[in-house]
């Protein structure tokens, strides 16, 4: 019988450049440690053929466990990944290594961007094997193919497009690669960076992964279960195993669609402790299982940033490096539908478990209402179970709202933006039956304007801009005082306009149902919303904002004191102070005093209160 010729081949790749490593730097891989997935990638792609060939072939021999091993020898300054997957022969190596054929690198991608079977992350054997030149001196490949009577193979290549093809040494059924590291890159020859490595990128792949005979991936991800199969103490473990460190999540949402599109995953609600603390989130991509990339920020929408967890969508459309997603309306749709099932949760949530929702809901509030800001369609399906908490003790709906208050406030909701500094107010109003919604959010002042603006019906007041109709007592009329016809209020008002000397200060006096409180500042509607608005933007608040008005109550004995005492030419200072002592106090109602008005505050309580005590 002859002897068989022994393979000894040398050629050129076939690859119109003078160096294969540049132009993979330049133009495939976007990171060094991307040679990690792709290896990994490619073992997993050849034990899954050879799992299915040998279902319906005889193969002589089936490994008892399925494994990618990775090896480092820091003396050797070798990595190798080995598989006992499917092998490769001299015919395979020359078709899917030695002819990485095109005319630039432009043309290459451009080749295989309308492929949408070579664009999948698995199965990709000839790409993804070039990752290894990133941070290799040389590569050598040792590979038995599982096919009968099939011989050994050593290929090797230092980078440039010469190679060399020659009979090998492999006795099982499987590929090595192996990578002699390049000085620059030696860090990679650390177990422990490897180790994160392929926690990163391979973590949920179905087979065991070693590091120096250690395994060091979970097996299967709690994506691939059905929601139904899942404990919430699973869900938890697996935030943790996401996402070390962190509190337990809020609530989840799993993900598991087969049509239009598939898509699997676990979104996550974490624990925020600031509400601009939009960082905190980061969603990690798979395809196949395999780590793509935690910056998908076109599958997330911007307001669901504080989103974490995993998705796993093996047809989403990546670009050759497999790192970046493509602006692509597949894309969209798996945005939308996300959207979707963020919206369904919540609305689940609210309508079946209230009391877990409203715990919550203080950690989300300012995403959701930025997100409905930012998209109708969310704005549609949340609108209803957005709450506030109200001055009945509880959380409130705009809807229930109305339908609680259309006795007293038909079409308007009134609230307060800082209910401690506001608290005489808020009093009022709880006294004549007004509800009260209190605005916590820094977006909110903006967040009410986008609401009348998509329901020009409802109305949002602040109780300190205008005097409800229920505040004032419309069956008292201003008696007439004197000879020229002048009433009562038209007296009070005249009096507090020459104490206060204030040109810019509207002054109203109304009778109040309630007699405990001498006056109100209101601040217009328009004036207060333009203020917030600067806040919220960061800027500096524009001049000749200030439209205030003082209502003096006319039902108080306070306010009938001043008016006495006015009729008396030797109290003209007490009226002076007393009327800018209302002033203050009305100012301080809605927020402390601050400065020289402090200073001339408490200096005009002293005098008050000497005036006071030499006359007991």
């Amino acid at each position: 019988m002859p002897k068989k010729k022994e393979l000894d081949i040398q050629g050129d790749i076939s690859i119109d450049s003078e160096n294969i490593l540049p132009v993979i730097k330049k133009y495939l891989y976007s990171e060094n440690e991307i040679f990690v997935r792709e290896l990994i990638s490619n073992g997993f792609d050849a034990i899954t053929k050879l799992k299915k060939i040998s279902n319906v072939e005889a193969i002589d021999v089936v490994p008892e466990k399925w494994l990618v091993d990775i090896t480092i020898d820091e003396k050797k300054k070798t990595i190798t990944f080995s598989d006992n997957g499917v092998g490769l022969d001299a015919e395979e190596v020359q078709k899917y290594i030695n002819k990485v054929a095109f005319s630039g690198a432009t043309d290459f991608i451009e080749k295989y961007k309308g492929d949408e079977k070579e664009n999948q992350i698995i199965g990709h054997f000839g790409l993804g094997f070039y990752s290894s030149f990133i941070i290799s001196s040389e590569v050598e490949i040792r590979s038995l193919s599982y096919k009968k009577d099939a011989k050994s193979i050593r290929w090797s290549c230092d980078g440039s497009t010469h190679f060399s093809l020659k009979d090998g040494d492999r006795k099982e059924i499987g590929t090595d690669i192996i990578l002699h590291v390049s000085e620059e890159s030696k860090d990679y020859l650390s177990e422990m960076k490897i180790t994160e490595l392929v926690q990163k990128y391979a973590n949920f792949l179905p087979v065991e992964i070693h590091v120096n005979g250690k395994q060091v991936n979970h097996d299967e991800p709690l994506w691939e279960k059905q929601p139904k199969d899942v404990k919430e103490e699973e869900y938890k473990e697996f935030y943790k195993t996401l996402f070390p460190y962190q509190q337990d999540p809020l609530f989840w949402i799993h993900l598991n669609v087969e049509y239009p599109f598939r898509l699997k995953g676990i979104l996550f609600f974490p624990k925020i402790l600031h509400e601009l603390d939009a960082n905190k989130g980061k969603v990690k991509l798979y395809c196949q299982n395999v780590f793509v990339t935690d910056q998908a920020k076109d599958v997330i929408p911007e307001f669901l940033t504080l989103l974490q967890g995993a998705i796993d969508c093996p047809e989403i459309p990546l670009n050759v490096s497999r790192s970046y997603l493509q602006n692509d309306p597949y894309v969209r749709k798996i945005s939308g539908h996300i959207v979707k099932k963020v919206a369904d949760k919540l609305n689940s949530l609210y309508k079946t478990d209230k009391e877990h929702f409203e715990s919550f809901w203080a950690d989300i509030s300012h995403f959701i209402k930025y997100g409905m800001m930012n998209d109708d369609d969310f704005y549609k399906k949340v609108k209803d179970i957005v709450i506030f908490p109200s001055s009945n003790g509880d959380n409130v709906a705009i809807p229930d709202y109305l339908e609680r208050n259309k006795e007293v406030s038909e079409n308007k909701v009134f609230y307060c933006s800082n209910k401690d500094e506001q608290a005489a107010y808020v009093e009022m109003c709880k006294s004549q039956n007004i509800e009260v919604v209190y605005l916590q959010s820094v977006v909110d002042s903006h967040f009410i304007s986008f609401l009348e603006s998509k329901d020009s019906k409802i109305k949002y007041v602040a109780i300190d801009s205008e005097i409800s109709d229920h505040l004032v007592d419309d069956s008292k009329k201003s008696e007439v005082l004197d000879a020229d016809n002048k009433t009562k209020n038209e007296s009070i008002s005249g009096i507090f306009k020459d104490s206060l000397s204030n040109d810019k200060l509207k002054i109203e006096t109304k009778y109040f149902k309630t007699d405990d409180v001498p006056a109100l500042l209101l601040e217009s509607e328009q004036s207060k919303r333009l203020k917030q608005m600067s806040v919220l933007m960061n800027q500096p608040s524009m001049p000749g904002l200030d439209d205030f008005t003082l209502i003096l109550n006319e039902n108080n004995e306070l306010i009938d004191q001043v008016l006495k005492l006015s009729n008396n030419s030797e109290r003209k200072e007490d009226v002076k102070l007393l009327c800018e002592h209302v002033y203050d106090l009305a100012l301080m109602s809605q927020k402390p005093l601050t400065g020289e008005k402090m200073k001339s505050f408490l200096n005009r309580s002293n005098t008050l209160l000497k005036t006071l005590a030499l006359k007991l």
